[in-house]
């Protein structure tokens, strides 16, 4: 039973209005030519012989012979028929009132939706064939449950904060199911759009056609037969959804409606691709196209191509993590004897678990795995009742979208995942302090601060005649001011190299065991931070290195250059009280003349050894103070330009890891 009609609108020109061939043919026909007025026929099931129904067309060839509206070959123009009651019924219809025949006229061409197979005088229709619905409003959109819309939430705001560390091509995949994820919630959540794809040869088609109940797909034995995606819909509301296919309107059908059958696949909206291993480039390029929008996909395999290693490894492999939204169907079994189909389904199981394909079976999710045969009917019917369970849960959209969601969170799993901990320690904070302070040298400032303190000391407390001395040395030495310079030049470029090798070590050290892209980013922020690092650190040399003028002086310092100062008094006593017994002018007694020199001279050097002594310890805490603030400020300088910039890329990196946690449903491992 052919149930396809072909209704051509520019067929109506060229005859007066409100006449049609089938208005006259409709006149003389007579009441019970398509049985009694008020007594529908029988439908009969596709691939069935119906004798009344060869009786009927038997009985419009022989009205057909002596008729008036006749086709170009002599047989009854049925296409004109169809178009004079299209004109009658819009002639009768109120004004105002939508065409039955329209049926959305922006999202289906009814010209090639299969409807009738022939009408009778008053209007009446076959049982068992569908009238098209009014236009119904649009089904509501499609709802999220909490946790995917948190999954979704958590996967745009990793990629926001991911743009400007990651390349456009790494992200594509995470920004294309955000899209796709924000266009299915605004369509209709009351259908499920089913795919059913294949190779060339393998049935789908046929299959297609035994769901809708009529043939609406051709079918042959010309490869490959399907060259543009059909699209079936059992109920109304679904145009937005094929507009996102883009399906055209010529392609959309509906099917041949029984009531039970109408009410089990409600909501379903069926779409039969091309081959996926069509030798045209652009078969292929729709079905991958159409593959990625579908919320579930029917694969048709054959026992022939059923382990074909293009189907497993370009489609059935990558989509192993939607194997909720998919079912796999052995078609031709009738073409295998005895117990071979069960070996076969048995074999093609293998081979979905080796794909990592899960299987539905014992009531756990994953892919339903059947065997039918389209042509003969066995096993059609088991695929219809799970199509319908399936359907009825609502639930393949969200669960579509969720797979895609893993699917895009498994290939960002290298860039945002490495398996070892990271981060920068305070081990390495505080050797990187340590090779700045080395770098600026706080070590031999530190050095300096105490020689010059010791100094200091020795100037204070020392005889007058050995500082007298020292400042007669110094005024000796002639100023050279080659050889220090071309020192602080080598100086200065080695101090330039240890920072940057500081830099380049604790860079390392913070992006051990990140991710290549966070890797780099963090390198990049370092060398950023070394600008003008080595400049810095000079002025902080300057700056906080020895405080301009003297040491502080201890408070023992003045009793001791009292000290020094009687010792140097008791000498010049002693010498000019001798003095003055050489030249007579006293009394000659040189004990206590010498005794007093003597005194003078031995405890002038042992005050200034005591002194010396005692200022050990002031002089080595003046020396650790001066290079611990030299430390501390290359270390805060090293800490405001380079630490600071790579903890800020460290910080941003936990903070995709905790999003690329929400985005998998789990923490961040």
């Amino acid at each position: 039973m052919s149930a396809v009609t072909d209704q051509d609108p520019t067929e109506h020109t060229g005859r007066p209005k409100g006449t049609a061939r089938g208005d006259d043919r409709r006149a003389d026909r007579s009441p019970g030519e398509h049985g009694h007025r008020g007594e529908p026929a029988a439908a009969t099931a596709p691939g069935r012989r119906d004798p009344r129904r060869e009786r009927e067309q038997e009985r419009e060839r022989v009205y057909a012979r002596g008729g008036d509206a006749r086709g170009t070959d002599g047989a009854p123009s049925r296409r004109g028929e169809r178009a004079g009651h299209g004109d009658r019924e819009e002639r009768d219809r109120p004004r105002g009132t939508p065409s039955e025949g329209a049926d959305c006229a922006d999202a289906w061409d009814d010209g090639l939706i299969a409807r009738r197979a022939s009408e009778t005088d008053g209007g009446q229709q076959l049982p068992g064939v569908s009238r098209p619905a009014p236009c119904a409003p649009d089904a509501p959109p499609l709802a999220y449950d909490g946790p995917l819309r948190a999954r979704l939430d958590a996967l745009r705001e990793l990629v926001g904060l991911s743009r400007t560390r990651l390349d456009n091509g790494t992200l594509a995949e995470a920004g294309r199911v955000l899209d796709e994820a924000g266009a299915r919630r605004r369509l209709s959540g009351r259908h499920t759009v089913v795919a059913l794809a294949g190779a060339t040869g393998s049935g789908k088609s046929q299959l297609f056609n035994a769901l809708a109940g009529v043939t609406i797909s051709e079918t042959g034995v010309r490869r490959p037969t399907t060259a543009a995606p059909i699209a079936c819909s059992w109920s109304d509301g679904a145009a937005g959804l094929l507009d996102r296919l883009g399906i055209p309107g010529r392609l959309r059908r509906r099917p041949l409606q029984y009531p039970d059958v109408e009410a089990q696949l409600r909501g379903l909206v069926l779409v039969d691709l091309p081959d996926h291993d069509s030798a045209a480039v652009q078969h292929r390029e729709q079905v991958d196209r159409i593959l990625a929008l579908v919320d579930a996909v029917i694969w048709v395999v054959d026992p022939e191509k059923y382990a074909d290693a293009l189907l497993h490894e370009r489609y059935l492999r990558p989509m192993a993590g939607h194997a909720e939204v998919m079912f796999v169907v052995l078609n031709q079994i009738d073409r295998l004897p005895g117990e071979a189909a069960d070996q076969v389904l048995d074999d093609l199981r293998r081979l979905l678990d080796e794909d990592g394909v899960a299987l539905g079976e014992y009531g756990e999710p994953g892919a339903n795995v059947l065997a039918l045969s389209a042509l003969t009917g066995d096993g059609v019917a088991e695929l219809r009742e799970a199509l319908g369970q399936f359907v009825a849960e609502r639930g393949a959209p969200a669960r579509r979208i969720a797979a895609d969601v893993d699917g895009a969170a498994g290939r960002l799993r290298p860039v945002y995942v490495t398996g070892r901990r990271a981060g920068l320690s305070e081990e390495a904070r505080e050797e990187f302090a340590d090779r700045l302070a080395d770098a600026v040298g706080a070590t031999a400032a530190g050095e300096a601060a105490e020689r010059a303190w010791l100094r200091n000391a020795g100037r204070a407390c020392g005889t007058p005649w050995l500082r007298l001395w020292r400042w007669y040395l110094d005024r000796r030495e002639p100023p050279t001011g080659r050889l220090p310079l071309r020192v602080q030049a080598d100086e200065e470029a080695t101090a330039r190299q240890r920072v940057e090798q500081a830099v380049r070590i604790v860079a390392d050290r913070a992006s051990a065991g990140l991710p290549v892209p966070w890797a780099q980013a963090v390198r990049e922020a370092a060398v950023r931070g070394a600008q003008g690092l080595p400049e810095a650190l000079d002025e902080l040399v300057a700056t906080a290195g020895l405080p301009p003028g003297r040491p502080p002086r201890p408070g023992w310092w003045p009793v001791a250059v009292f000290a020094q100062a009687c010792m140097t008094l008791v000498q010049v006593v002693g010498g000019l009280w001798l003095l003055g017994q050489i030249i007579g002018f006293m009394s000659p007694n040189l004990g206590v003349p010498v005794l007093l020199m003597l005194s003078g001279i031995i405890g002038g050097p042992v005050i200034e050894w005591s002194c010396r002594m005692a200022a050990r310890g002031p002089a080595r805490r003046y020396g650790q103070e001066a290079e611990r603030r030299l430390r501390e400020a290359a270390a805060g300088c090293g800490r405001a330009r380079v630490l600071d910039a790579v903890a800020a890329e460290l910080l941003r990196y936990r903070e995709v890891r905790e999003q690329y946690g929400r985005v998998t449903g789990a923490g961040a491992r």
